[in-house]
């Protein structure tokens, strides 16, 4: 197989996976991750489980959609800037179609019970794979004493103050890495 034919097939991976997760992730970028770490981590091997982490932080402090970005980022670590762009209309081309799909056909569901019980149903799904996701991050993220101390903070701030969440994300970056810093010099 030549190199053009494995760059294709790669692309077109790359757009049918995240094409697949465009179909089955309602509710953002969070309900993703499971099924992220699963095709990308466990299946394709295209990332590490960490690194995908990362591109989640890092999406989190970007404008725009966090599902795009996350799939921007593994896209062009696996082929470039043609895989960036692959991964991205990969993700987005279901919202698309389902949008333009229910925009032509909402005069005739919008009343029908069916269909309200199954946005209800869809809603608590989401909920759950949110849920799992945060307990995840918590596993990873929240490994010792001052970073629950941070959590706690950033939590408060974040449900009981009007600050940026951009202040309080970089706020929390800085604070972290102080603390890194002032352990590694403590060692050191």
């Amino acid at each position: 197989m030549g190199e053009q034919e494995r760059s294709t097939d790669t692309l077109l991976r790359l757009y049918l996976t995240f094409f697949k997760m465009g179909m089955v992730t309602f509710g953002g970028g969070y309900a993703m991750l499971p099924i992220l770490e699963r095709e990308v981590v466990e299946k394709y091997h295209w990332a590490e489980k960490e690194k995908v982490l990362d591109y989640y932080a890092v999406s989190q402090g970007l404008p725009g959609i966090i599902a795009v970005n996350v799939a921007v980022f593994i896209g062009y670590h696996r082929r470039r800037v043609p895989g960036g762009v692959a991964a991205a209309l990969g993700v987005v081309s279901p919202c698309i179609i389902i949008i333009t799909i229910i925009a032509a056909c909402l005069q005739n569901f919008q009343d029908n019970p069916y269909v309200q019980h199954a946005l209800g149903g869809i809603s608590v799904c989401v909920c759950a794979l949110i849920a799992s996701t945060l307990l995840g991050l918590w596993k990873k993220s929240v490994l010792d004493l001052p970073g629950f101390l941070i959590f706690l903070v950033v939590a408060a701030l974040s449900l009981f103050t009007s600050v940026s969440p951009i202040l309080i994300v970089i706020a929390a970056a800085v604070t972290g890495i102080l603390i890194q810093e002032a352990k590694r010099r403590r060692v050191g």
